[in-house]
């Protein structure tokens, strides 16, 4: 089958090119993929500088498809089944993470697309646990981005804990951001999306899922915009999702007394300039989100069953496996705001 393999490590090292297809043993089941989003650990991989990416491997982990075959331990999933899938391929099973099902913080986690053959190919395999049967109403287009969509939820949910009327900023109009400020809307939030001017189509994207102001900040003052929406309170909920120091440190300072900055983006550096007197002054909550996690899915499933958020909105470029490379340039570029590699698009 075609793929698309990370051969070694270091800059670029990418490779379309054919592999064996996986098989369905044990409780692996075997997916056809119809759609693979482009992730920016992706692109991270492609840099070179996402240390878990251990080659060689099939990069790819936002996805979905139709289930072709089975292993025989397999219990609830069937031939024909339209799916996506959790990134977990395996865990350790008995440290504290993996008894409460924070599997996203195993330290012995394997995923798929980092040291598991990911999604930018014909097949993939993935364990029955992280299989997830799509509702009829949602297209296989929208499903592909599940994983973003189930980040979103862990930021704004799980650990933003987001509350109706609650006045949220979100720094980054990419598509993590995108998927916060529509899990942030489903929760009676209002929305603010924080970019530059570079951002003006993806905040038109934003605009129309339902945010209710977007901010060039190289054209606006974003504190002095924030203040006025919030009677010079401040934001309730800052999320971070540039992956920009700068970002952050205004996050903690629009950000209220007491109130949360969650930070999603991974920084260049390990080690970054944080304003951290604002944290302890004003007693913020600083949380990081990282990933997704089993609860995550289920309830992006549901936003997306119920039409609340629909994914495919925000998917601006579409190619085949065979152009990766462009779809890969234009992420890195900014030219798009979500890629997708189209696999099989008659499957329905």
């Amino acid at each position: 089958m075609k793929a698309v393999v990370k051969t070694e490590s270091g800059y670029d090292h990418m490779e379309y090119m054919d592999i064996p297809e996986p098989e369905a043993t044990g409780d692996l089941v075997k997916i056809k993929i119809a759609y693979s989003g482009i992730c920016g650990t992706d692109l991270h991989a492609f840099k070179g500088t996402y240390a878990s990416t251990k080659p060689p491997v099939v990069l790819g982990h936002e996805f979905s498809g139709i289930v072709v075959d089975v292993g025989p331990d397999v219990k609830n999933v069937k031939v024909g089944d339209r799916v996506t899938s959790e990134t977990t391929f395996k865990t350790c099973g008995v440290c504290p993470m993996c008894l409460s099902k924070d599997y996203n913080l195993c330290g012995n986690r394997q995923g798929l697309g980092t040291q598991i053959n990911g999604s930018m190919a014909e097949y993939l395999v993935s364990r029955e646990e992280s299989v997830h049967v799509l509702p009829d109403n949602v297209s296989l287009l929208s499903a592909s981005l599940t994983e973003p969509l189930a980040c979103g939820v862990h930021s704004v949910i799980e650990k933003g804990q987001v509350q109706p009327g609650d006045i949220c900023v979100v720094f980054g109009a990419g598509a993590i951001g995108q998927m916060v400020s529509q899990v942030a809307k489903s929760q009676g939030a209002t929305v603010i999306v924080a970019g530059l001017t570079q951002d003006a189509e993806r905040f038109k994207l934003a605009l129309a899922a339902g945010a209710d102001r977007c901010v060039d900040q190289m054209q606006e003052d974003l504190k002095a915009i924030v203040m006025e929406m919030t009677n010079n309170v401040g934001a309730d909920k800052c999320f971070e999702c540039s992956g920009a120091v700068p970002a952050l440190n205004k996050a903690l300072e629009i950000v209220r007394r007491k109130g949360t900055v969650v930070q999603m983006g991974v920084f260049a550096n390990s080690h970054e300039s944080i304003w951290t007197d604002l944290i302890l002054h004003r007693e913020i909550v600083y949380v990081g989100s990282r990933s997704q996690k089993p609860s995550s899915w289920k309830k992006a499933i549901e936003l997306m069953r119920d039409g609340t958020v629909v994914p495919e909105k925000i998917a601006t470029y579409l190619t085949p496996l065979e152009n990766w490379r462009e779809g890969f340039d234009k992420m890195i570029a900014g030219e798009v705001t979500k890629g997708i590699i189209v696999l099989d698009d008659s499957l329905k």
